[in-house]
């Protein structure tokens, strides 16, 4: 993940900063306890496709 994208990059429900988790290959806003796929090295950024995260992974 290319660290200039994730500067603009934004989530799409609270506009708020995504963190990219290298292991599972996601973008994850803690805010919204949600974690967007990254496909093919492009970032799928709509809700429907996001994973919610459980509590203990939001921490």
């Amino acid at each position: 993940m290319d660290h200039r994208l994730l500067e603009i990059v934004a989530c799409p429900v609270c506009k708020g900063k995504l963190t990219f988790d290298k292991e599972s290959q996601e973008l994850i806003c803690k805010l919204d306890r949600l974690a967007y796929p990254i496909k093919e090295g492009i970032p799928v950024l709509i809700e429907p496709e996001a994973r919610t995260m459980s509590m203990e992974e939001g921490r």
